[in-house]
């Protein structure tokens, strides 16, 4: 029976120490490499005589963090499959790791029978998602089709209106800028609060630095 050979990338000793040993107990896998950090992964690639079908990739490591190591996978070794371990359950982060080419993104808590059947799916057929990641990309999802939404409600005016805000001028002096009444500008402001779902400029301008509006 021909074994997957597996890379585990980690800077908790004892959490790869104990991954190590739990593959090596199962006749199906094997453990091809083992690094504290995604520079000394990268550079271990190099002297090895069989690449790994599957690293088991954490996120936050010093020198170079798991999604920066799997940036340069995807650019450099396509055909090696990241799953992501990680204590992070933050989305952001998950969909910067996804972003990069991970193929798989699991909690380090998860059952040892998730942690094999995530390494038999993606190397069989590309890719693992379970559900804590599905409901967390379904959010991702409806977030950026309401925002999606929110942006095409805008007008032009009201674009420029928002890039204004995000400067030091008073709504006086965007009047003055716009060759509008202050009166208009009130209007734009408390039109662009309902459109946003915001109840002030701070909300206004940390909407707009997130979307690129100003």
């Amino acid at each position: 029976m021909k074994t997957i050979p597996i890379a585990i990338v980690d800077d908790h000793t004892l959490m790869s120490k104990a991954l190590e040993n739990m593959i090596a107990e199962n006749a199906k896998y094997r453990v091809v490499m083992n690094h504290p950090n995604g520079e000394d992964f990268i550079s271990g690639l190099e002297n090895i005589s069989e690449l790994p079908a599957v690293v088991l990739m954490d996120i936050n490591m010093p020198y170079k963090n798991g999604i920066e190591t799997t940036e340069w996978l995807t650019e450099h070794h396509p055909e090696i499959k990241v799953i992501a371990l990680t204590m992070e359950d933050d989305e952001k982060v998950l969909i910067r790791m996804l972003k990069a080419g991970a193929k798989g993104y699991l909690l380090k808590d998860m059952q040892p029978a998730i942690l094999f059947q995530a390494i038999d799916t993606v190397f069989e057929k590309g890719s693992f998602y379970t559900d804590f990641v599905a409901q967390k990309l379904l959010k991702v999802q409806i977030e950026d089709a309401k925002n999606a939404s929110l942006l095409s409600d805008l007008k032009e005016r009201e674009k420029e209106f928002i890039k204004l805000a995000c400067s030091e001028l008073t709504y006086k002096e965007i009047a003055d800028k716009m060759c509008l009444s202050p009166k208009t500008i009130d209007g734009y402001r408390d039109s662009v609060f309902v459109k946003l779902e915001i109840k002030n400029r701070v909300g206004l301008v940390l909407f707009a630095l997130k979307h690129n509006l100003c």
